[in-house]
């Protein structure tokens, strides 16, 4: 973790969010689910809203709009910026990249690097990971981390075990150098397992099974909920036994790598999936209420952006400081996790 000398290091300069101008409040969700009163639907997912994107939102508008934010807060200019780097599982489409759509509506240099990546839940901490590639190998001074993700696109309507569950929203960070004799971004762990994919997935839509006839018609589970092909499924049981059983040994493997306890840790930001698993997951971790920050309760799953608002919501909040170690960790579809320590400098 640290070094002899001063070098170039990466570090977290600048946050910022977008969210969708509609909400689904668990009132709305009550009066279509009239088995699920607004009681039951806080007390399963902890959740009382969540942010929809519009007919007119689209990823690279989403990310458009949180970049734009990022730079007015933060008094940053488009022409700094030379690495794109869009998480997303979503984009405007299969091809050409949105990253480029992106760069072109931020009117940043044609000289920078620009790329989308397709991951999720555990999306934001291998972007960080990779702006720190980028930056401390000399080849990016300062990389733009998009995070821009509409999975309502995906829900069908009729399916409450998702709906009550996820949100959309976009957000930008700046990864940045400094010359510093320690790491500021530090302690990556990573973990793949692809035998859980089709525990929350779309099926139909890509290459492996295309867009048919067939590709629409929807079919009822033996909870009531309707979906098709090309609408979002997700085995919940499986998806919580995943998680209880890779994400505490994760941690673990981060708090060694980076030589520390875990009552070291000032704060602790996961991926926030929803009340239960993460109230599961701090019990099985050891983190106190006063380390573990949430958010979900405003905005629901955003899957690869659940961190970043997390982060933002605890910069407003005043619940970091200088220095403050920042333990954050992803973990969701694919199945992927990743970890990391970031050492906060103040925004």
């Amino acid at each position: 973790m640290h070094t002899n000398q001063e070098t170039i290091k990466a570090y977290v300069s600048a946050v910022s969010s977008y969210l969708p101008k509609a909400t689904l409040t668990n009132g709305q969700l009550a009066e279509e689910f009239p088995e699920w009163s607004v009681e039951k639907i806080y007390e399963k997912t902890g959740i009382n809203n969540r942010y929809i994107a519009e007919e007119y939102d689209t990823c690279s508008g989403m990310a458009v709009s949180a970049a734009k934010n990022l730079f007015a807060k933060y008094n940053i200019s488009a022409e700094e910026i030379d690495y794109i780097l869009l998480c997303t599982q979503s984009p405007d489409h299969l091809l050409p990249t949105t990253a480029c759509i992106v760069q072109n509506e931020l009117g940043i240099p044609t000289s920078v690097g620009a790329l989308d990546f397709n991951l999720g839940c555990s999306g934001y901490v291998y972007g960080l990971s990779l702006a720190k590639a980028l930056i401390e190998s000399l080849q990016a001074k300062k990389v733009l981390l998009l995070t821009s993700e509409l999975y309502s696109r995906y829900i069908n309507k009729n399916d409450k075990s998702v709906r009550t569950l996820f949100g959309d929203a976009a957000t930008a960070t700046l990864v940045e150098g400094k010359c510093s004799n320690k790491d500021l971004i530090h302690s990556f762990k990573f973990g793949t397992d692809g035998s859980g994919a089709n525990n929350l997935i779309v099926p139909h839509g890509g290459s492996k099974k295309p867009i048919t006839n067939g590709s629409h018609i929807e079919a009822e589970d033996k909870s009531g909920n309707k979906r098709s092909p090309c609408n979002l499924f997700m085995d919940g049981a499986e998806i919580l036994t995943f998680t209880l059983k890779t994400v505490p040994k994760s941690i673990a493997s981060v708090l060694k790598s980076a030589n520390l306890d875990s009552a070291q840790v000032d704060r602790v930001i996961f991926h926030q999936a929803n009340k239960f698993m993460l109230d599961k997951l701090r019990k099985k971790t050891g983190f106190t209420e006063e380390q573990f920050l949430l958010s979900y309760k405003d905005y629901g799953n955003t899957v690869s952006s659940t961190i970043p608002l997390g982060i933002e919501k605890a910069i407003s909040d005043n619940q970091l400081k200088q220095d403050d170690k920042l333990l954050v960790c992803g973990f969701g579809v694919g199945y992927s996790w990743a970890g990391c320590v970031i050492e906060w400098t103040e925004c």
